[in-house]
Protein backbone atom coordinates (compact mmCIF):
# COMPACT_ATOMS: atom_id res chain seq x y z
CA UNK A 1 0.00 0.00 0.00
CA UNK A 2 1.66 3.31 -1.00
CA UNK A 3 1.38 6.27 1.52
CA UNK A 4 -1.12 7.82 -0.88
CA UNK A 5 -3.51 5.30 -1.08
CA UNK A 6 -2.99 4.93 2.91
CA UNK A 7 -3.95 8.49 3.23
CA UNK A 8 -7.08 8.06 1.14
CA UNK A 9 -8.09 5.50 3.08
CA UNK A 10 -7.60 6.93 6.24
CA UNK A 11 -9.55 9.93 4.77
CA UNK A 12 -11.98 7.64 3.57
CA UNK A 13 -12.45 6.40 6.73
CA UNK A 14 -12.88 9.51 8.42
CA UNK A 15 -15.76 10.64 6.14
CA UNK A 16 -17.76 7.72 6.61
CA UNK A 17 -17.65 7.74 10.82
CA UNK A 18 -18.69 11.71 10.27
CA UNK A 19 -21.05 10.63 8.04
CA UNK A 20 -22.82 7.93 10.41
CA UNK A 21 -22.60 10.28 13.26
CA UNK A 22 -24.35 12.65 10.82
CA UNK A 23 -27.46 10.21 9.81
CA UNK A 24 -27.62 9.31 13.72
CA UNK A 25 -28.07 13.49 14.31
CA UNK A 26 -30.68 13.25 11.45
CA UNK A 27 -32.66 10.05 13.37
CA UNK A 28 -32.50 12.02 16.54
CA UNK A 29 -34.07 14.69 15.01
CA UNK A 30 -36.89 12.89 13.18
CA UNK A 31 -37.51 10.91 16.47
CA UNK A 32 -37.85 14.51 18.14
CA UNK A 33 -40.02 15.87 15.42
CA UNK A 34 -42.32 12.76 15.78
CA UNK A 35 -43.37 13.99 18.74
CA UNK A 36 -44.95 17.15 17.44
CA UNK A 37 -46.07 16.14 14.19
CA UNK A 38 -46.64 12.81 12.27
CA UNK A 39 -44.94 10.49 10.16
CA UNK A 40 -46.29 11.45 6.78
CA UNK A 41 -45.69 15.29 7.65
CA UNK A 42 -42.23 14.69 8.33
CA UNK A 43 -41.53 12.95 5.77
CA UNK A 44 -43.38 15.46 3.05
CA UNK A 45 -41.07 18.55 4.59
CA UNK A 46 -37.78 16.12 4.54
CA UNK A 47 -38.34 15.46 0.61
CA UNK A 48 -39.26 18.84 -0.49
CA UNK A 49 -36.40 20.21 1.22
CA UNK A 50 -34.14 17.71 0.32
CA UNK A 51 -35.37 17.35 -2.99
CA UNK A 52 -35.27 21.03 -3.69
CA UNK A 53 -31.48 21.27 -2.36
CA UNK A 54 -30.22 17.89 -5.18
CA UNK A 55 -32.02 19.36 -7.29
CA UNK A 56 -30.10 22.48 -7.30
CA UNK A 57 -27.08 20.17 -6.91
CA UNK A 58 -28.14 18.68 -10.54
CA UNK A 59 -28.87 22.14 -12.18
CA UNK A 60 -25.33 23.26 -11.05
CA UNK A 61 -23.36 20.29 -12.49
CA UNK A 62 -25.26 20.67 -15.92
CA UNK A 63 -28.06 17.32 -15.33
CA UNK A 64 -31.63 16.85 -16.07
CA UNK A 65 -33.79 16.32 -12.88
CA UNK A 66 -36.56 15.93 -15.28
CA UNK A 67 -35.59 12.79 -17.29
CA UNK A 68 -36.56 9.33 -18.83
CA UNK A 69 -34.06 8.05 -16.27
CA UNK A 70 -36.81 8.54 -13.47
CA UNK A 71 -38.31 5.59 -15.59
CA UNK A 72 -35.93 3.33 -15.55
CA UNK A 73 -37.32 -0.13 -13.89
CA UNK A 74 -34.31 -0.28 -11.08
CA UNK A 75 -34.57 3.73 -10.02
CA UNK A 76 -38.79 3.06 -10.18
CA UNK A 77 -38.53 0.18 -7.46
CA UNK A 78 -35.38 2.30 -5.46
CA UNK A 79 -37.97 5.12 -5.30
CA UNK A 80 -40.77 3.11 -4.11
CA UNK A 81 -38.30 1.17 -1.42
CA UNK A 82 -36.98 4.19 -0.41
CA UNK A 83 -40.55 5.91 0.34
CA UNK A 84 -41.85 2.37 2.15
CA UNK A 85 -38.74 1.81 4.03
CA UNK A 86 -38.22 5.54 5.20
CA UNK A 87 -41.75 5.38 6.40
CA UNK A 88 -41.50 2.22 8.44
CA UNK A 89 -38.18 3.18 10.07
CA UNK A 90 -39.01 7.17 11.05
CA UNK A 91 -42.73 4.99 12.18
CA UNK A 92 -39.68 2.78 14.32
CA UNK A 93 -37.71 6.21 15.36
CA UNK A 94 -41.33 7.16 16.88
CA UNK A 95 -42.47 4.39 18.68
CA UNK A 96 -39.08 2.44 19.75
CA UNK A 97 -35.61 3.58 21.28
CA UNK A 98 -33.09 4.83 18.71
CA UNK A 99 -30.41 2.58 19.95
CA UNK A 100 -33.18 -0.37 19.28
CA UNK A 101 -34.07 0.60 15.87
CA UNK A 102 -30.52 1.78 15.08
CA UNK A 103 -29.03 -1.79 16.05
CA UNK A 104 -31.68 -3.62 13.51
CA UNK A 105 -30.68 -1.57 10.94
CA UNK A 106 -27.09 -2.96 11.21
CA UNK A 107 -28.30 -5.68 8.91
CA UNK A 108 -29.04 -4.32 6.36
CA UNK A 109 -25.49 -5.16 4.54
CA UNK A 110 -26.80 -8.80 5.34
CA UNK A 111 -30.27 -8.23 3.86
CA UNK A 112 -28.53 -7.16 0.77
CA UNK A 113 -26.49 -10.41 0.56
CA UNK A 114 -28.94 -11.83 1.07
CA UNK A 115 -31.72 -10.58 -1.66
CA UNK A 116 -28.52 -10.78 -4.06
CA UNK A 117 -28.61 -14.30 -4.04
CA UNK A 118 -32.10 -14.68 -4.38
CA UNK A 119 -32.91 -11.88 -6.80
CA UNK A 120 -29.43 -11.25 -8.70
CA UNK A 121 -28.43 -15.18 -8.70
CA UNK A 122 -24.86 -14.26 -6.87
CA UNK A 123 -23.16 -17.85 -5.87
CA UNK A 124 -21.74 -17.67 -2.37
CA UNK A 125 -19.81 -20.29 -0.35
CA UNK A 126 -21.41 -21.49 3.22
CA UNK A 127 -19.09 -18.84 4.90
CA UNK A 128 -21.09 -16.47 3.42
CA UNK A 129 -24.34 -18.02 4.10
CA UNK A 130 -23.12 -18.09 8.01
CA UNK A 131 -22.46 -14.62 8.44
CA UNK A 132 -26.13 -14.32 7.11
CA UNK A 133 -27.79 -16.85 9.36
CA UNK A 134 -25.68 -15.13 12.37
CA UNK A 135 -26.72 -11.80 11.65
CA UNK A 136 -30.06 -12.15 11.56
CA UNK A 137 -30.17 -14.58 14.45
CA UNK A 138 -28.78 -11.19 16.32
CA UNK A 139 -32.06 -9.27 14.69
CA UNK A 140 -34.43 -12.17 16.57
CA UNK A 141 -31.85 -11.74 19.19
CA UNK A 142 -32.63 -7.72 19.79
CA UNK A 143 -36.56 -7.92 19.26
CA UNK A 144 -36.83 -11.46 21.05
CA UNK A 145 -40.50 -12.17 19.47
CA UNK A 146 -41.06 -15.17 22.03
CA UNK A 147 -40.27 -12.97 24.87
CA UNK A 148 -42.41 -10.69 27.59
CA UNK A 149 -39.83 -8.13 26.64
CA UNK A 150 -41.52 -7.98 22.79
CA UNK A 151 -42.37 -5.06 21.73
CA UNK A 152 -44.39 -5.35 17.76
CA UNK A 153 -43.45 -1.73 17.22
CA UNK A 154 -40.15 -3.12 16.53
CA UNK A 155 -40.99 -4.91 13.57
CA UNK A 156 -41.49 -1.16 12.04
CA UNK A 157 -37.77 -1.13 12.44
CA UNK A 158 -37.62 -4.75 10.68
CA UNK A 159 -39.72 -4.08 8.06
CA UNK A 160 -37.39 -0.61 7.28
CA UNK A 161 -34.33 -2.47 7.60
CA UNK A 162 -36.06 -5.10 4.56
CA UNK A 163 -37.40 -2.31 2.39
CA UNK A 164 -33.73 0.08 2.43
CA UNK A 165 -32.25 -3.17 1.80
CA UNK A 166 -34.26 -3.08 -1.37
CA UNK A 167 -33.42 -0.18 -2.18
CA UNK A 168 -29.86 -0.30 -1.94
CA UNK A 169 -30.03 -3.56 -4.38
CA UNK A 170 -31.50 -1.65 -6.38
CA UNK A 171 -29.27 0.92 -6.49
CA UNK A 172 -26.74 -1.83 -8.14
CA UNK A 173 -29.29 -2.49 -11.05
CA UNK A 174 -29.09 1.07 -12.11
CA UNK A 175 -26.96 1.76 -14.80
CA UNK A 176 -23.67 3.71 -13.94
CA UNK A 177 -25.04 6.92 -16.50
CA UNK A 178 -27.38 7.09 -14.05
CA UNK A 179 -25.38 10.46 -11.75
CA UNK A 180 -25.54 9.71 -8.38
CA UNK A 181 -26.72 13.02 -7.64
CA UNK A 182 -30.39 12.26 -9.94
CA UNK A 183 -30.62 9.16 -7.87
CA UNK A 184 -30.59 11.45 -4.81
CA UNK A 185 -32.79 13.71 -5.97
CA UNK A 186 -35.26 11.47 -7.23
CA UNK A 187 -36.10 9.45 -3.40
CA UNK A 188 -35.89 12.56 -1.95
CA UNK A 189 -38.63 14.04 -4.38
CA UNK A 190 -40.48 10.85 -3.93
CA UNK A 191 -40.98 10.94 0.05
CA UNK A 192 -43.17 14.42 -0.53
CA UNK A 193 -46.03 13.23 -2.40
CA UNK A 194 -46.34 9.97 -0.16
CA UNK A 195 -45.74 11.64 2.92
CA UNK A 196 -48.43 14.25 1.66
CA UNK A 197 -51.02 11.31 0.78
CA UNK A 198 -50.64 9.96 4.15
CA UNK A 199 -51.12 13.44 5.20
CA UNK A 200 -54.39 14.10 3.05
CA UNK A 201 -55.56 10.41 4.94
CA UNK A 202 -54.69 11.22 8.14
CA UNK A 203 -52.92 8.61 8.67
CA UNK A 204 -50.36 8.54 11.24
CA UNK A 205 -52.33 11.62 13.10
CA UNK A 206 -53.59 14.81 11.57
CA UNK A 207 -50.88 17.19 10.70
CA UNK A 208 -49.49 19.84 12.76
CA UNK A 209 -48.89 23.48 12.74
CA UNK A 210 -45.20 24.02 12.64
CA UNK A 211 -43.74 25.93 15.39
CA UNK A 212 -40.55 27.40 16.48
CA UNK A 213 -39.45 23.69 17.81
CA UNK A 214 -41.07 22.08 14.68
CA UNK A 215 -38.99 23.51 12.38
CA UNK A 216 -35.74 23.62 14.24
CA UNK A 217 -35.85 20.10 14.62
CA UNK A 218 -36.71 19.59 11.03
CA UNK A 219 -34.04 22.10 9.97
CA UNK A 220 -31.61 19.99 12.04
CA UNK A 221 -32.94 16.97 10.28
CA UNK A 222 -32.61 18.26 7.00
CA UNK A 223 -29.57 19.52 7.11
CA UNK A 224 -27.61 16.48 8.87
CA UNK A 225 -29.12 14.30 6.08
CA UNK A 226 -27.46 16.21 3.57
CA UNK A 227 -24.62 16.25 5.26
CA UNK A 228 -24.15 12.49 5.85
CA UNK A 229 -25.16 12.36 2.35
CA UNK A 230 -22.15 14.21 1.48
CA UNK A 231 -19.57 12.97 3.12
CA UNK A 232 -20.68 8.96 2.75
CA UNK A 233 -20.53 10.11 -1.08
CA UNK A 234 -16.93 11.22 -0.26
CA UNK A 235 -15.65 8.40 2.13
CA UNK A 236 -16.80 5.75 -0.94
CA UNK A 237 -15.06 7.58 -3.86
CA UNK A 238 -11.91 8.52 -1.47
CA UNK A 239 -10.80 4.94 -0.08
CA UNK A 240 -10.75 1.99 -0.75
CA UNK A 241 -14.22 0.54 -0.72
CA UNK A 242 -13.78 -3.04 1.25
CA UNK A 243 -11.32 -0.83 4.02
CA UNK A 244 -13.96 2.20 4.39
CA UNK A 245 -17.46 0.19 4.42
CA UNK A 246 -16.81 -1.49 7.35
CA UNK A 247 -16.57 1.94 9.42
CA UNK A 248 -20.67 2.20 8.96
CA UNK A 249 -20.94 0.26 11.82
CA UNK A 250 -20.09 3.16 13.57
CA UNK A 251 -23.18 4.20 13.76
CA UNK A 252 -24.74 1.90 16.41
CA UNK A 253 -21.74 3.58 18.84
CA UNK A 254 -23.28 7.04 17.78
CA UNK A 255 -26.93 5.52 18.41
CA UNK A 256 -25.87 3.84 21.98
CA UNK A 257 -24.41 7.76 22.75
CA UNK A 258 -27.04 9.69 21.76
CA UNK A 259 -29.94 7.13 22.88
CA UNK A 260 -28.55 7.34 26.29
CA UNK A 261 -27.77 11.24 26.33
CA UNK A 262 -30.68 12.72 25.00
CA UNK A 263 -33.57 10.44 25.37
CA UNK A 264 -32.40 8.70 28.48
CA UNK A 265 -32.25 4.96 26.84
CA UNK A 266 -30.57 2.20 28.42
CA UNK A 267 -30.34 -0.99 26.56
CA UNK A 268 -30.59 -4.03 28.22
CA UNK A 269 -28.08 -6.73 27.76
CA UNK A 270 -29.48 -8.46 24.92
CA UNK A 271 -29.87 -5.47 22.78
CA UNK A 272 -26.12 -4.89 23.32
CA UNK A 273 -25.50 -8.54 22.71
CA UNK A 274 -27.77 -8.89 19.46
CA UNK A 275 -26.22 -5.94 18.32
CA UNK A 276 -22.99 -7.40 18.53
CA UNK A 277 -23.45 -10.12 16.47
CA UNK A 278 -24.85 -8.92 13.78
CA UNK A 279 -22.33 -6.61 13.33
CA UNK A 280 -19.76 -8.86 14.19
CA UNK A 281 -21.52 -10.86 11.08
CA UNK A 282 -21.12 -8.54 8.48
CA UNK A 283 -17.86 -7.51 9.14
CA UNK A 284 -17.14 -11.20 8.80
CA UNK A 285 -18.90 -10.80 5.50
CA UNK A 286 -17.15 -7.74 4.23
CA UNK A 287 -13.81 -9.97 5.42
CA UNK A 288 -14.95 -12.60 2.51
CA UNK A 289 -15.74 -10.56 -0.05
CA UNK A 290 -12.33 -8.51 0.29
CA UNK A 291 -10.89 -12.00 0.05
CA UNK A 292 -12.79 -12.78 -2.85
CA UNK A 293 -11.76 -9.82 -4.68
Amino acid sequence: MTASTAKNNVKGVAMMVVSMAAFTLTDMFMKRASTVMPVGQILMILGAAGGMFFSIICSLKGLSVFSKDFFLRPVMMRNMAEIVGSICYVTALSKIDLSTASAILQATPLAVTFGAILFLKEKVLWHRWAAIIIGFIGVLIIIRPASAAFDYNALWAVAGMIFLSVRDLSTRAIPNTVSTFKIATYAMLSLFPAGFLFVILGIGGQSQPVDIYGASVLAGAIVTAIFGFWTITVAMRTGAVSFVAPFRYSRILFALAIGFVVFNEYPDIWTVFGAFLTIAAGLYAFSLENLDN
